[in-house]
């Protein structure tokens, strides 16, 4: 029962606040889209395709990724920048098959209707 939307409003939201120089902020709202991402990673095992399971796992290890460099960080230091990276990763994994779907081919031929 996971949403794809999320994980991806939580990776934003670190993102805006790190922008902001809430870097605290960014780290409780980073730490909370791990399990967020981990239930749209379970969900889209369950009922999606490989891609979807594929690019849900890719954003999940990057929020990983990110909130271990930077929970690894010194405290009152700046962001490495790997962290801010890893994030901004995720939410263009999370944000690829939206682009997929835009980019789909579409059948310019008008619907055929059967009129009796």
């Amino acid at each position: 029962m996971g949403s794809r939307l999320l994980p991806l409003s939580f990776a934003l939201g670190a993102i805006v606040a790190d922008t902001a120089g809430a870097h605290g902020i960014a780290t409780l709202v980073l730490l909370v889209s791990i399990p967020c991402a981990l239930a749209a990673v379970c969900e889209a095992v369950a009922t999606r395709g490989l891609l979807r399971s594929a690019l849900n796992s890719a954003s999940l290890v990057l929020l990983v990724v990110a909130s271990t460099v930077r929970h690894a960080a010194p405290i009152g230091g700046h962001v490495a920048p790997a962290a801010l990276s890893a994030v901004i990763g995720a939410a263009i994994l999370y944000l690829l098959p939206v682009l997929f779907w835009v980019l789909q081919p579409v059948s310019l031929r008008p619907a055929q209707s059967t009129a009796t």
